[in-house]
């Protein structure tokens, strides 16, 4: 049998950083005019309803073709605070760039995507006048549990509604998974911590790190201190596979694989196994393949339960997975993790297939030798805090109505914390930036103005 081979520094300073550089170069500002010009310019514009958080996408579009970057930025950050993140990460190809009306004549999408990163980057290097002010101060104060899209994106628009916000986040960082979840290609020069120094810039939020729910802030005190709780805890749990040797060297997290990356400063000092096994089928799965074949791994394989046009990665990071030599296994799942001297050395699959909606072993079995085992099965909310114990939950997650109110008096919540959605970063900030304006109506605060309305369900009237 051979051997387990992880190690680090597989490959040349050169080819780390080219594998770790920008997968997706910005566009030039020629480049910009052209792609903008492609735009119809749409009325009741299809693109607008598939964006999560409504970006008024021909509106900004038509201001790049006029030269116009910063009113184009301010277009999209008006509705997503966290729009130059989400041009980076964002499923375009199944949102706004799947809707889009270029597709009927000619199969391919005005780039949505980079047109909303060359706006919002050029506005995020540029030092200009401030985009967004805060009302007169309300008096008001908000507890955000969490630092992420959600947690972050509510707390901006409180602020600038002139509430006061702290944020508890248990982290050394701000930002959650645009900090620690995400591919290292996807986000470089640490443009996570830009936009959030951007985002803070507006003034009334403080961040106080090491606060974790249930360790060092407890919901109950929080109810009681502060007008009004967001909780945006995301997933702190990592499923298991329930499989003996889960403990074994060789066998982690693939969340906790990308986090690692993420804040490393010397890929070269990453250990990877030359086979690996990455189990699962979403982002966080396709993430880890990908970057263990560019940290120098020879062999990726994933392996999913069910048929690829059901993983839950879209087909475009299907694609690119396979495009940096990552092999996709369906109708699998593991039965054996096998070792050897305390190091994993293979996993044993069964092969499944469908019937009246169960997955049932067909009888057939193969197995993979690998170095390293990921599991990227599904992430769990941790119920650490006592006062979650009494929220309504569903499928493990809060329970939350249109606004994103809880069960709780004074509770709000968004995000992937919460019972529904997609678990995207774009749908996080939405659901920040609707409980930001539950919360100051539930507030009674009188103010000029067309209030807003929109849910997490569909726009309001």
């Amino acid at each position: 049998m051979p051997q387990p081979d992880v190690k680090a520094g597989r490959l040349s300073a050169c080819q780390y950083l080219t594998n770790f550089g920008d997968a997706h170069p910005p566009l030039t500002n020629a480049q910009a005019l052209i792609e903008a010009e492609r735009c119809y310019y749409c009325f009741d514009a299809p693109c607008i309803n598939a964006c999560p958080t409504g970006i008024d996408i021909p509106s900004f579009i038509r201001r790049i073709s006029e030269d116009n970057l910063r009113d184009a930025a301010k277009a999209i950050l008006e509705a997503n605070i966290f729009g130059g993140m989400c041009a980076r990460v964002c499923p375009t190809e199944v949102l706004c760039e799947q809707a889009c009306v270029r597709n009927t004549n000619e199969d391919k999408p005005v780039e949505i995507g980079l047109l909303q990163r060359h706006a919002t980057d050029h506005l995020m290097a540029s030092n200009g006048a401030p985009l967004f002010t805060r009302a007169a101060p309300t008096g008001r104060r908000i507890a955000v549990v969490g630092a992420g899209p959600a947690g972050l994106a509510c707390a901006h628009r409180c602020a600038m509604l002139g509430h006061e916000v702290v944020v508890f986040e248990a982290k050394p960082k701000p930002g959650g998974l645009n900090e620690y979840g995400l591919a290292t290609y996807k986000t470089v020069d640490d443009f996570a911590q830009k936009e959030i120094a951007w985002l803070l810039s507006i003034g009334g939020i403080e961040i106080r790190h090491g606060q974790a729910l249930g360790e060092q802030v407890l919901l109950a005190d929080l109810s009681r201190d502060f007008d009004a709780v967001f909780l945006g805890l995301g997933l702190g749990g990592v499923n298991a596979l329930g499989l003996q040797g889960e403990a074994t060297p060789g066998v982690g997290n693939a969340v906790e694989f990308i986090a690692g990356l993420r804040q490393t400063r010397d890929y070269a000092a990453v250990p990877v196994g030359r086979r690996v096994v990455v189990i699962g089928g979403g982002m966080t799965a396709v993430d880890a393949a990908v970057q263990s074949r560019k940290l120098g791994a020879q062999e990726v394989t994933i392996v999913y339960r069910r048929d690829q046009p059901r993983m839950p990665a879209s087909t475009y990071e299907q694609d690119w997975a396979q495009r940096n030599g990552v092999t996709i296994r369906e109708w699998s799942v593991p039965r054996a993790l096998d070792t050897d001297g305390g190091q994993v050395e293979g996993v044993s699959f069964a092969q499944v297939q469908e019937l009246n909606g169960q997955l049932v072993p067909t009888g057939k079995h193969w197995r993979i030798e690998a170095d390293t085992v990921l599991k990227a099965i599904g992430q769990t909310l941790v119920l650490a805090d006592p006062g979650l114990a009494t929220l309504a939950l569903r499928s493990g997650r809060i329970l939350v109505d249109g606004e994103g109110r809880s069960s709780l008096a004074q509770v709000w919540a968004g995000g992937d914390c919460t019972y529904g959605g997609r678990d995207l970063t774009v749908e996080a900030v939405e659901h920040g930036k609707i409980a930001a304006h539950s919360i100051d109506r539930a507030f009674g605060i009188q103010r000029g103005g067309k209030p807003f309305t929109r849910t997490r369900t569909g726009l309001g009237a």
